[in-house]
This record gives structure tokens, sequence and C-alpha cells, in this order.
């Protein structure tokens, strides 16, 4: 059986709720590329991908799928390895965020490396959305950790997301995947064993949220 594995782990209840799960992800490079693998390959398949690059030689080092299509979209790669995703490729900027209908999604996975439209995401949908900071210039996963935005620290992205959102008066609860590793170098210098493990982290805490509001059903109803 294809999902045996996350049968034994999860139980049946749970491998049903991951089939019914329903998530957009918004970038396939180097950190969303392996939340997309860690989720479909757990039976969350309903994934709906948000991107408008192309493959670069340089994402060779850190990116499924890079490896034999330079120049082409990469959520049309992603398409034919995880046919039961919708691929959008289009450039995320606030207004298209304004006019997609985000409804249908119990969750909103963030990997946007533009500060602008990842602050307006958050700002508008931050009770569904489980975003992440950048995985470059670094080398340890260890130092990747789930916590507070506003106690977040060593990464100069997320402190302009911060900053940003702090002068939008944006002051809710809110967690983000980051690193506290100092960064290693000053240009985006990348290791695959950080990048990866950013998109796994993010596949986790998807799982878990998952699982726990399904604790929640059982708790109510019994």
């Amino acid at each position: 059986m294809q999902y045996s594995r996350i049968n034994m782990l999860f139980g049946e209840e749970a491998l049903k709720k991951f089939q019914d799960t329903k998530i957009i992800l918004f970038g396939v490079g180097g950190i969303g590329s392996f939340a997309l693998d860690a989720l479909y390959n757990s039976g969350i398949t309903n994934i709906t991908i948000v991107d408008f690059d192309t493959y670069e030689e340089s994402n060779q080092n850190r990116q499924l799928g890079s490896h034999g299509n330079i120049g082409r979209i990469k959520v049309d790669v992603m398409k034919e390895r995880y046919p039961n995703v919708t691929p959008i490729c289009v450039r995320i900027t606030p207004e298209w965020i304004d006019n997609f209908d985000f409804s249908s999604f119990d969750y909103i996975l963030d990997a946007i490396d533009d500060v602008k439209p990842k602050v307006h995401l958050i700002k508008k949908h931050f009770t569904k959305v489980i975003s992440t900071g950048g995985g470059a210039k670094r080398i340890d996963p260890l130092k990747i950790t789930y916590g507070s935005i506003w106690d977040s620290y060593n990464d100069k992205f997320i402190k302009k997301v911060r900053d940003e959102l702090k002068k939008q008066g944006f002051k809710k609860k809110f967690k983000v995947i980051y690193s506290t590793e100092v960064p290693l170098c000053i240009d985006k210098g990348s290791f695959e064993g950080v990048t990866a493990s950013f998109g796994l982290m993010i596949a986790s805490v998807t799982v878990q949220k998952i699982i726990r509001k399904l604790s929640l059903v059982k708790d109510i109803q019994s």
C-alpha cells in the first residue's frame, strides 16, 4: 500500500484527513519543492502550487526538478512529478492576493522570497498561513526553529518582514520558520541540507496542525 507507513504512524483517520486537506503552496524552489514532496508522499495531494519562475543552472544544487529542466517553468515540471497538483504560473503581488479566492484552502504555505507580497499575505490570511524565512547562507539545520516572528533573530529577510508588519499595524501572534544561525556569507550561497530542511519543516508543521485539529474534533465528540 502506498501510504502504509503513513498509516502506521498516524492511523487511518488521520490519513483520510490528509487526503481531504486542501493546500496552496507559494514557491516551489529550494524550500517549496521539498515541502511539496514531503506532503504529497504523505497523502496530501490536493495542492495548488504557485510560482512564476523557470529553472536556471544555479538552481541545481538545491531544487527538486531542476536537473534536466533548465529553462522550463517550475510549476509545469512539478505537475509532471506530482500529477494531482494544480499549477499556477504567476508572479505573486498584493493585487493578485486580493483577487484570489483562498476560502476553500485549509492551509496557505508561504515560501515567498519577496517582502511586499509576503507581508500582504500574512496580514490578510495569517490564521491559515505557515510561513518561512530564507535558507541561504547557512549550513546547520539544527538551528532551524518555528517560533514567534516578533522574537526571531539572525534572519535579515524575516526582520524586513517583521518591520514592515509593524509599520502596517499588524500586531497579531504569528509564528514563522527561521534559522537562528549567523549567516556565513554575504551572497546567496546555499546548501541543500539546510534549504531542504526548511521545506521539510513546513511539511512537518502542516501535518502537526492537521493532527492537532483532528484531536480537537475527537475531544469535542467524546
